[in-house]
């Protein structure tokens, strides 16, 4: 192939890798981007913040399944790339960010933007190195895709030194790397699970991330049905199961609702699918089955998972959808009738508290609660819709099914417990890049909103089309609440006194904009917006909420702990 600058084959990889994104800031012209100009099938997606980039794509790694890639120029720029790469090693996200080094030559001397970048990013990614050789470039990207995708996903930082970038070397025919090489779980562990899931009454799944990575969406609803076994998910894991199913319980910890509740408390058998079993997922890890002798079977594909927290009693290593069609396989021969029974129980519940859900958000309400908002938005978006969640106190709603139903398998993006807040705001144009075909949808509050808005433009220049949906309580909600609670009200730099026009905001961004503050206007609203999406117009809906309404779950927690 003759000779290539390391830039030159930085996308060389990325072509062979099937890259069509690239989120970022050019910086100096003359690295990535010079090399860009010349593979016109990589959309190089200009954002206003290199966060943004990097949460970009980190959704789009999340809803695509395969890696995302952003860019940010030295010193600042790859600093303000460290609370993206951060969420995605919390989300287990596959994101990879080759961006530019300081020239070895001068590094020492104090030159412009000099920064311990490998120093930065160590902390925050699975693999952060420097490419000391134009010859190393293909290397290192290929490593870069093996890595950020097999085993536990995770982001991937390549530092590419000026001289290491504009300079040459032999160039052979990019290899990629080899992707999702799976695990199947040791044959001894996974029979020692089917025994105790063949024994128990009432076994309970969670599923986490990681059955999502690992697309094994299909071998737990097998399993589920088998079994007549409710499943909650985690909120990465939420797109696990479609919510509408009837052994779909919602969701774990802070964000479960009565039927996740009842369901904890009376198994005798909790497994966990891929889950690192964190704070708020195990309600600071107190949501541990009451059922006398209750077992537990852990199954990741990261050992360093295993026993962290909780001690199973039958710890699997391997990949989600492997293991899962192992069990499955397992149990075919020990199936009960009373599995069925068990099936058409949790059926009845799941039918039952739905429609007292439907009840209390259709009741009426002098204002405009956040739950009435989302049984609408699921109404009217319906089906083939992503949900992006933001972090506060009533976007939270958002996370508690049934109020809203993720509908589809892989349709919803949710932060890990990192929770940085503007990460779904700008994620949600990364993910609308991912699936165009989809709807997308981003529900925020006025907090997480401002800290990404400027992204609106970016949105309209990419033709994205993305729907925020802003609960506007004019404050930093969650916070406020924990002073009310905790601090007898005494609030403190919580209060927004002044605020941008938000509809004027996304009118001058090119969005449509729309301002509600009655549950009447809600679904004419949201209507009107998905007509500006149908167009290719982003929309933003500004709701005025009632800032105490919140879940009871939500109460729960915070008094608990």
């Amino acid at each position: 192939m003759g000779k290539q600058t390391g830039w030159e084959m930085v996308v060389a990889a990325l072509k062979a890798e099937n890259v069509r994104h690239v989120f970022g800031l050019p910086g100096n012209p003359v690295h990535l981007y010079e090399a860009l100009y010349d593979a016109p099938e990589i959309q190089a997606v200009l954002v206003r913040d290199e966060a943004a980039g990097g949460f970009m794509a980190m959704a789009y790694a999340l809803v695509s399944g395969e890696p995302g890639v952003c860019f940010a120029s030295p010193g600042p720029g790859v600093a303000k790339l460290v609370p993206a790469l951060l969420e995605a090693l919390a989300t287990c996200a596959p994101v990879i960010a080759p961006c530019t080094g300081m020239d070895g030559h001068r590094e020492g001397k104090g030159a412009f933007q000099e920064t311990d970048q490998i120093g930065i990013m160590s902390p925050v990614t699975k693999w952060a190195t420097r490419v000391a050789y134009p010859e190393k470039v293909p290397w290192a990207m290929r490593r870069a895709f093996a890595l950020a995708t097999n085993g536990q996903p995770g982001p991937i930082f390549l530092e590419i030194p000026q001289e290491v970038g504009t300079g040459e070397a032999e160039a052979a025919p990019y290899i990629p790397g080899e992707r999702h090489i799976r695990t199947a779980g040791e044959p001894a562990r996974v029979a020692a699970a089917v025994q105790l899931m063949a024994a128990a009454r009432y076994p309970l799944l969670v599923a986490g991330g990681g059955l999502r990575s690992s697309g094994a969406h299909a071998e737990l609803i097998a399993l589920a049905e088998l079994m007549g076994m409710p499943v909650l998910t985690t909120p990465s894991g939420r797109g696990s199961i479609p919510e509408d199913h009837p052994l779909s319980f919602g969701q774990v910890g802070l964000y479960r609702t009565r039927l996740g509740v009842q369901a904890v408390e009376e198994a005798d058998l909790l497994i966990t699918v891929g889950s690192r079993n964190e704070e708020f997922q195990t309600g600071a890890w107190q949501h541990f089955p009451k059922a006398p002798g209750a077992k537990f079977i852990q199954i990741d594909i990261e050992p360093f998972e295993i026993a962290r927290n909780w001690l199973p009693d039958v710890p699997v290593v391997g990949d989600a959808q492997l293991v899962l069609s192992q069990l499955t396989e397992g149990l075919r021969e020990a199936v009960r009738p009373e599995w069925a029974s068990r099936a058409a129980e949790y059926g009845r519940a799941k039918r039952a508290y739905r429609k007292e859900v439907e009840r209390e958000c259709l009741a009426e309400a002098q204002v405009l609660q956040t739950k009435r908002l989302l049984y609408e938005l699921n109404r009217v978006y319906g089906k083939d819709t992503i949900l992006v969640h933001e972090n506060g106190s009533q976007d939270l709603w958002s996370y508690y099914s049934p109020y809203y139903q993720v509908l589809d398998l892989n349709g919803s993006v949710a932060p890990g417990e990192q929770t940085c807040m503007g990460a779904g705001v700008a994620g949600a144009i990364g993910a609308k890049l991912a699936r165009p075909d989809k709807k997308v949808v981003c529900i925020t509050g006025d907090g997480a909103f401002q800290m990404a808005n400027q992204e609106l433009a970016t949105a309209v220049q990419n033709r994205a089309p993305v729907t925020w949906i802003v609960l506007n309580n004019f404050s930093l909600g969650r916070i406020k609440y924990t002073q009310k609670m905790r601090l007898n009200q005494r609030h403190i730099a919580v209060d927004f006194e002044v605020q941008p026009d938000f509809v004027g905001l996304a009118e001058a961004s090119e969005c449509h904009g729309e301002r509600i503050d009655s549950p009447e206007q809600v679904a004419p609203a949201l209507e009107r917006a998905l007509m500006a999406n149908d167009v290719g117009t982003p929309a933003v809906v500004e709701c005025i909420i009632d800032p105490w309404d919140l879940p009871a779950e939500f109460h729960a927690y915070h008094e608990m702990h």
